[in-house]
């Protein structure tokens, strides 16, 4: 776990500073710090973005991995401005570091940020970038720390050049943390600890954004769509209607959750399909999918029995 940064922290209310929510109230009340002013600084916290990675490349494969993908990386390029500024090294953005810290350098000069972390304010993306940022101007290697949540600044669209893929790879371990060729047994433990928690994930090759995670004796496709949530409802109630909304023959499709600003429909497979199998089915739904969500004709009483059924079903997967 990361040491708690000793440097300055931001004042939230007069002169009192940001501590842990558990910690002592600094102004002395006696309270704990998220009793006292700890709520001013809840309520300072960065308004609710609805759709925080709107307007970067791949705007779903960025929720995906923030929302549930265990393990993976992707390259990321600076703009410009920044990149010339911070020659040393490369960049990678994974969905999550060892003790959830946001970020780290290594060694190496190269850093890693993660997308997935334990604190967060109202705007992932920029707190991302914060993170980024304060890594990349990090001299020493080790875990960047951040003295509270961030307040007004660059989000990831104003620090990445927007028009660079995100290729993004699913790892089975955590072996990704530990830069080539470096041999430190301490790390082992850690890396092997952390590996034993992933759920088995694969992404489907055929479409964008499809992730199967293996859960115990079951299978789950979660696959987050890019389209606005009402025609999207309406496209995949008038799929529902007409029993079109299975990827293949041995899928079920239980629902939708939402996440930042995205649906992202869930089916469950039967024991017998084998993901190779998958592709082709997801492929043609996709295209029944993308086909309907231009349809602007008013639903029928089915439909709108069957829109009703998924807006009121929210699926939650552990």
């Amino acid at each position: 776990m990361a040491k708690r940064s000793r440097g300055p922290r931001p004042v939230v209310e007069g002169d009192v500073p940001v501590v842990g929510p558990r910690e002592p109230c600094p102004c002395g009340s006696g309270k704990r710090y998220k009793l006292c002013h700890g709520k001013a600084a809840a309520r300072a916290r960065t308004p609710v973005v609805e759709r925080p990675f709107l307007g970067l490349p791949d705007e779903t494969e960025w929720v995906a991995v923030r929302e549930f993908v265990p393990a993976a990386s992707a390259p990321l390029t600076l703009e410009p401005t920044l990149a010339a500024a911070h020659p040393q090294g490369t960049v990678t953005l994974v969905s999550a570091l060892p003790g959830a810290v946001p970020a780290l350098r290594r060694a190496d000069g190269a850093v890693l940020v993660a997308l997935q972390t334990t604190t967060s304010s109202g705007d992932p993306s920029r707190d991302v970038a914060a993170a980024l940022v304060a890594a990349l101007e990090q001299q020493e290697p080790g875990a960047t720390t951040l003295p509270g949540l961030p307040g007004p600044g660059p989000r990831l669209q104003d620090v990445l050049d927007t028009t660079a893929p995100f290729d993004v790879t699913v790892h089975d371990t955590f072996d990704f943390w530990v830069e080539d060729g470096a041999d430190d047994e301490s790390l082992a433990p850690l890396l092997e600890q952390a590996s034993s928690t992933i759920i088995p994930t694969t992404r489907l090759a055929s479409v964008r954004s499809a992730y199967v995670a293996t859960m115990g004796e079951r299978r789950y496709v979660r696959w987050v769509q890019p389209y606005d949530e009402e025609p999207l409802l309406d496209a995949l109630a008038r799929l529902r209607a007409a029993a079109k909304d299975a990827i293949g023959e041995q899928s079920t499709m239980l629902g939708t959750f939402r996440a930042h600003g995205l649906l992202v429909p869930v089916w469950e497979l039967t024991e017998q399909v084998l993901l190779d199998d998958l592709e082709d089915p997801a492929l043609a739904f996709a295209e029944r999918l993308a086909e309907q969500v231009e349809v602007r004709d008013p639903l029928s009483p089915q439909q709108r029995r069957a829109r009703a059924a998924l807006a009121n079903r929210q699926i939650t997967l552990r």
